[in-house]
C-alpha cells in the first residue's frame, strides 16, 4: 500500500516541464524589469529541478517518478511563493516550509539509512531513525532562519532588497512548526517508502550489488 498514487515517468515529465517553464518566465521577467529577486530565485530553482536527472545520468541514481516531483514541486512552490504568492496568501509560507522540511528530512533519512545497509558495523534502530530525522530537521530550520536573520542585516546595511527575509518572531516559530510537520511525516512514512531509494543510493555510491 502507497501513501500517494505513484505518477509514471511520463506524467512526471510533463508536470515537471510545465514547473520548468513558469520558472523560466519568471527568470525572463526578472531581466526584462531588472528583478534580482526573481533571477535568482527562479534561477536557482531551475537548476534543482534538474537535480534529479543529472543524479541518474551522472551517477547512476535513478530516482522514482514520485520523488522526482517531490524535489521539483517543493522549489516550485518556494519560487511562486517569492514571486507574490507569500504576500497574498497568508498560508503559502507554511506550505513551502513544510514541503521544504520533509525534503531535508528525506534527503537525511535516505543518506543514512544507505551507510546503515552498507555497513554491519552500524546499525541505526527505526526508533532512533526517526528521532534523527527530527533533529536534521529543526537543526537545518534553525540555520535557515539565522541565515534570513542575516540577510535581514545586508539589506538594512546595504539597502538592497535581498530574495529572503524574516517577518518578525511570531513567523518564526511558525515555521519551525511546519519544519517539524514535515519532519514528523517523512519521520513516519519515509522508513517505509524511502527504503528501496536507499538501497539505490547503496549501490550506486558504494559500488555494491
Amino acid at each position: 500500500m502507497t501513501l500517494l498514487p505513484r505518477p509514471s515517468l511520463r506524467t512526471q515529465r510533463r508536470l515537471t516541464r510545465g514547473m520548468q517553464v513558469v520558472l523560466i518566465g519568471i527568470v525572463g521577467y526578472g531581466f526584462l524589469f531588472w528583478q534580482p529577486k526573481a533571477i535568482m530565485n527562479g534561477g536557482i530553482a531551475l537548476l534543482i529541478t534538474f537535480a534529479p536527472a543529472l543524479l541518474e545520468k551522472n551517477y547512476d541514481l535513478p530516482l522514482d517518478p514520485w520523488l522526482g516531483l517531490w524535489i521539483t514541486l517543493a522549489v516550485f512552490l518556494h519560487t511562486m511563493g517569492s514571486a507574490g504568492l507569500y504576500a497574498r496568501i497568508g498560508w503559502w509560507d507554511h506550505i513551502t516550509h513544510a514541503m521544504s522540511a520533509s525534503l531535508v528530512a528525506g534527503i537525511g533519512y535516505t543518506t543514512v539509512r544507505a551507510v546503515d545497509l552498507h555497513s554491519d558495523e552500524i546499525h541505526i534502530p527505526h526508533r532512533f531513525a526517526f528521532v534523527f530525522i527530527l533533529i536534521v530537521v529543526m537543526s537545518f530550520g534553525v540555520i535557515w532562519e539565522l541565515f534570513e536573520f542575516g540577510l535581514d542585516i545586508a539589506a538594512d546595511a546595504t539597502g538592497i532588497t535581498m530574495p529572503l527575509a524574516q517577518h518578525g518572531l511570531d513567523d518564526t516559530v511558525r515555521d519551525m512548526m511546519f519544519n517539524t510537520l514535515g519532519a514528523i511525516l517523512v519521520a513516519t512514512f519515509g522508513q517505509v517508502h524511502l527504503s528501496g531509494v536507499a538501497e539505490t543510493v547503496r549501490e550506486s555510491l558504494f559500488g555494491i550489488e
